[in-house]
Formats: C-alpha cells, structure tokens, sequence
C-alpha cells in the first residue's frame, strides 16, 4: 500500500489528508507539501484517519513540519490519529508535544 496525500482549506486551515502508509519511500513527499503549506502562511492540520503505517522517517516530517510551524509562530496540529499512528507517537511520547484534534477543524 502506498501513500495518498489530498488538501483542502477551510476557514481557519489548510488541511493535509494523508492516507495509507508513510515510509521512507514517500515521507519526503509528505515534508514537502507540510512545509510548503507553512511557506504558504496557513496554520497546518495534518488528518491521519486513513494512515495504516508509519515509520520514523514520517514521524520526522511531522516533526520538522512542527518545528517549523513553532518558528513561524503558526498553529500546526494532528487530527483523527489513526490507532496505528497513535501507537507510535505515544512510544515516543509525542501525543504530549503535537496537538491532537477529533476533527479538521
């Protein structure tokens, strides 16, 4: 299974959909189109509902994509974790750092 990636505005936020499984192969896919919606100046929600799989190299484009939302003073937040994605962020104890939401706000 591969990666999808959608967007789509609403009135507060870009929102950037993500399905399927995040890996090294595509996470870099996923760094650019998080950053290039922080460029664009919109606070980011990332929906992870449909994401299956992820591995560290799409916890680091979360992370950079964080870090950079951080810097530039914009609001960046997960919505709708999928089990599989949550599982993982809570090993690394990063539900505590990211913004979880139920819904794309």
């Amino acid at each position: 299974m591969s990666m999808t990636l959608s967007s789509r505005a609403n009135p507060t936020s870009a929102v950037i959909v993500v399905e399927g499984e995040v890996d090294l192969k595509n996470s870099g896919e996923l760094r650019r189109e998080l950053l290039a919606c922080l460029a664009a100046g919109r606070p980011v929600t990332v929906e992870l509902s449909g994401v299956a799989y992820i591995d560290s190299s799409g916890v680091a484009a979360l992370i950079e994509a964080y870090q950079a939302a951080r810097r530039q003073n914009r609001i960046f937040c997960l919505a709708n974790v999928s089990p599989a994605v949550l599982r993982v962020l809570k090993l690394a104890r990063l539900d505590q750092v990211f913004e979880l939401r139920e819904d794309p706000r």
